[in-house]
């Protein structure tokens, strides 16, 4: 399928591929044999505890242990990409993630919805969930409707994610003041934040330094600041970046 198109609330344009019916499918197989494994090993656990333990084959105690063991296969999904940014580990060995159309990680509430929802996609009415996905633009199941969410490849999150996560400073009608800092890597802007985002005793010591040498690296001897010199070399970079994509 063809990528399609979101815009950014910093009105940028980006590019993003949903992941195919295929991939979404084999994601679940994945996840479900796991399922399957952690089932049979605590189920192996439990009989081997109750050789030992009589107390565990008592009634009140045994439904509160198939309790606490079925709980995590309940709620696997929903753990798994609340806490992992949209991930489960057959998302993530598919390269796949769960985000919000707009690029953005999902809120807890979104989560919870398209997790619901999954009783209806695959359980009440079954194949509805793959139907769906064969027959909306950006490939969702009904539960991502719901949620406002749709699953992508990997490959393009790390840039949707750092647009929306730390170029939110950078408005539309924002203008470079160094187009020298295009020039700059990555590695060099993420060696200037570090520098700027680490307090200690050592920290003017350390934004002189490192200034004097951007200044020379980059020919520019501006009358400002190192610090806000170094702060505006980040967003320009960071302005660059965004037309690139």
């Amino acid at each position: 399928m063809a990528d399609s198109t979101i815009i950014t609330s910093q009105y940028v344009q980006i590019d993003q591929t949903p992941a195919s019916i295929g991939e979404r499918i084999l994601a679940r197989v994945i996840d479900f044999l796991l399922l399957i494994v952690y089932s049979y090993a605590l189920v192996a656990v439990f009989s081997l505890a109750a050789k030992y333990m009589d107390f565990l084959l008592e009634d009140d105690v045994f439904a509160v242990c198939i309790v606490v063991v079925l709980l995590p296969v309940f709620f696997y999904t929903l753990l798994w990409e609340v806490f992992n940014r949209g991930q489960t580990p057959g998302k993530k060995a598919l390269g796949i993630r769960t985000v919000m159309k707009d690029g953005s990680v999902p809120t807890l509430s979104a989560y919870l919805l398209r997790w619901l929802m999954m009783m209806v996609d695959f359980y009440l009415l079954q194949f509805v969930g793959a139907l769906s996905i064969l027959l909306t633009e950006n490939r969702q199941r009904l539960g991502d409707l719901a949620a406002g969410t749709i699953v992508i490849k990997e490959k393009n999150y790390r840039r949707i994610n750092v647009t929306l996560d730390e170029f939110r400073h950078l408005s539309a009608d924002y203008r470079p003041v160094f187009p020298q800092a295009e020039n700059l890597s990555l590695e060099q802007v993420n060696l200037i934040s570090q520098t700027l985002f680490r307090y200690d005793t050592q920290r003017p010591q350390r934004i002189r330094e490192l200034s004097a040498r951007v200044r020379s690296f980059l020919h520019i001897d501006p009358q400002m600041h190192d610090e806000s010199l170094l702060q505006t070399l980040v967003r320009d970079f960071q302005y660059y970046a965004l037309e690139e994509i």
